[in-house]
């Protein structure tokens, strides 16, 4: 089927959605930067999210994870209404960003990057240690629920990581601290074909382990080659919904053009 066959138009709100947007709308002075965008994003599955420059998915990414609010419009997590008011909001209620730029720091080891700001204790009497054999036990578990796997030891600086790598790290632990909906912005954004197909493979994996995966990009060819539902905006309007085998990928260029 191709984007001139299919009816352009929103998909519709299902229950069982971990995440979804009903009719979201968001304004900037006399710019409307998402005019009535509806999507949903399911557990076990791929949602794409594709437009080009300036077709709202930045936006839409920042309402999704509490930078920003809808003037109109609803967001649902398991079919109930809910409203982000701050980023912590949608962290504590399941939502998990991987930004294009990451948040990996450099200077610690895989394994405190995994759990920093979740760091296991134990007790001394008053005293509350960092428990490091604990921490190791949790880095391991992230990255095999991923199938992840790392060259290097869990000791080594995440500076020695590849790119596609600290992907993985990334998306390893996010999805081990409790999240519902995982949200991947560009994440083969400048890496070679190699560690772009491995990245793919984890955004894969994710979905398969239950998450519900939303993955924004550029690259028209890698997102369907993932996706199992395909939304598309242009100027801030939803141009199409399709689910996998029915757009290719010079069917999204077509649409995201108009």
């Amino acid at each position: 089927m191709t984007a001139e066959q299919h009816l352009a138009g929103p998909p519709s709100v299902t229950d069982g959605a971990a995440l979804a947007g009903r009719r979201i709308t968001k304004t900037f002075g006399p710019v409307t930067a998402l005019d009535s965008v509806t999507f949903s994003a399911k557990y076990g599955r791929v949602l794409a999210l594709l437009g080009d420059n300036g077709a709202g998915k930045t936006t839409l990414i920042k309402i999704l994870c509490g930078v920003l609010q809808p003037d109109s419009g609803e967001l649902l997590m398991d079919g109930a209404v809910i409203r982000f008011r701050t980023p912590a909001e949608a962290r504590r209620s399941g939502i998990a960003t991987v930004f294009q730029d990451l948040a990996v720091c450099d200077l610690l080891s895989i394994t405190r990057n995994i759990v920093l700001g979740n760091e296991p204790r134990v007790r001394f009497g008053p005293l509350a240690l960092y428990n490091a054999a604990e921490a190791d036990r949790i880095a391991r578990e992230a990255l095999s629920r991923l199938g992840a796997r790392m060259d290097r030891d869990l000791s080594s600086y995440a500076r020695t990581l590849s790119g596609g790598e600290r992907q993985a790290l990334a998306i390893a632990r996010a999805m081990y601290y409790g999240s519902k909906c995982l949200i991947l912005d560009e994440p083969t954004a400048s890496l070679a074909a190699r560690q772009a197909n491995g990245v793919l493979t984890h955004v894969r994996a994710a979905a398969d382990a239950g998450q519900a995966v939303i993955l924004i990009t550029h690259n028209y060819a890698q997102a369907l080659s993932v996706a199992d539902d395909i939304v598309i905006l242009a100027h801030g309007s939803v141009a199409g919904a399709f689910r996998a085998g029915e757009i290719t990928a010079e069917d999204v260029m077509t649409l995201v053009a108009r």
